[in-house]
C-alpha cells in the first residue's frame, strides 16, 4: 500500500485592491499572497475504492466534491491512470476566512498525486491544471509571496519577507459571502500599485495598504472592525482582513500574549 502525508498552508493577502469591472462581471484586483504555516493535513493511501474522510473543523458539502477529490478527478481525465485512494483530510484552517485553505489542499493533493504516482507533471503544467478549480489555488504550487493581478491568478514573484514579526489571525463566526464583500465595491486605479507598497517598512503600511473589501464588510459585520481595532490597540503594527474572508491578522514586533481576548473567535498565533 502506497501512502503519503502532506501538510498544506494557508495564506494572508497583504492588501487587497479592487481595480477595474471586466466585461466579463468578474473583477480585476491586485494583491499580495503571503503564505503563512496554519496548516491541514492531507493523507493519501492506495485503497480499494476512493473515498475521502474529512475531520477536524467541519466543511459543508459532500466530501466527494471536495477540491481535493476534483483534483482526482482531474487528474484522470487528462489521461494519468492513479488507483483507488483513500483520502484523510484533517482541516485546521477555518473555511470561508480568506485564507485559501480549499485552494492549498487541491494545490498540495497536486503535488503529492504527482509524486506518489511518477505522473511527470512540471510545476508549470501542475499550475494550469490547478488553476482551473479556482483562481488563486495555482498560488501554492510554488507556495511563495507573490504579487496577483487580474481575477487573482496571474502572479508575479516578490522578494518580501516578513521573518521575525509575530503574526496573530483571529477568525469569528461570521461568514461573509464574495457577493456581499463585492456589494458596494466602487473599483478604483490605485496611484500606486501595491507592488511598489509591500516594498515599505512594515511600520508604514496602516493607512498605504488597503483592503478595499474592509469598506463594504465592516458596516454589515462590526465584530471584523472590532477585531481589527481591537489589534492595533494591542500594539499591531499593522492589522487587515485577508482577502474578502472574515478572518483579520494583526503583524507584532514581539510575540503577544492572548489571554482571554477572543476567546469565542478561532485564534492562531506564530513567529513569521
Amino acid at each position: 500500500m502506497k501512502r503519503l502525508t502532506t501538510r498544506p498552508n494557508c495564506k494572508i493577502n497583504l492588501g487587497l485592491r479592487v481595480v477595474s469591472r471586466r466585461p466579463d462581471g468578474y473583477h480585476n484586483l491586485e494583491t499580495v499572497f503571503y503564505p503563512i504555516p496554519l496548516q491541514d493535513e492531507l493523507t493519501v493511501e492506495t485503497a480499494q475504492d476512493d473515498e475521502i474522510i474529512v475531520v477536524g473543523i467541519p466543511v459543508e458539502g459532500n466530501p466527494m466534491n471536495n477540491l481535493v477529490m476534483r483534483v482526482l478527478h482531474l487528474l484522470r481525465e487528462e489521461g494519468h491512470l492513479i488507483p483507488s485512494i483513500r483520502v484523510i483530510l484533517k482541516k485546521n484552517i477555518p473555511s470561508g476566512a480568506g485564507l485559501g485553505g480549499g485552494s492549498s489542499d487541491a494545490a498540495f493533493m497536486m503535488k503529492m498525486l504527482n509524486e506518489m504516482f511518477s505522473l511527470e507533471l512540471t510545476i508549470e503544467k501542475m499550475e494550469q491544471l490547478v488553476s482551473r478549480l479556482g483562481a488563486d489555488c495555482a498560488v501554492f504550487i510554488r507556495n511563495k509571496p507573490v504579487f496577483a493581478e487580474g481575477i487573482g491568478n496571474l502572479f508575479t514573484p516578490i522578494l518580501l519577507s516578513l521573518k521575525g514579526w509575530h503574526l496573530v489571525l483571529i477568525k469569528p463566526d461570521d461568514f461573509i459571502s464574495t457577493k456581499e464583500a463585492y456589494a458596494l465595491i466602487e473599483p478604483k486605479h490605485p496611484n500606486t500599485s501595491l507592488i511598489q507598497l509591500v516594498n515599505e517598512d512594515v511600520r508604514l503600511w496602516n493607512g498605504l495598504i488597503l483592503n478595499d473589501f474592509e469598506t463594504s464588510v465592516f458596516p454589515h459585520h462590526p465584530k471584523v472592525k472590532e477585531i481589527r481595532d481591537e489589534l492595533y490597540n494591542m500594539g499591531a503594527v499593522y492589522a487587515a482582513m485577508s482577502g474578502s474572508g472574515s478572518s483579520v491578522f494583526g503583524l507584532f514586533s514581539n510575540q503577544i500574549e492572548l489571554g482571554d481576548k477572543f476567546q469565542e473567535c478561532f485564534r492562531f498565533q506564530c513567529e513569521l
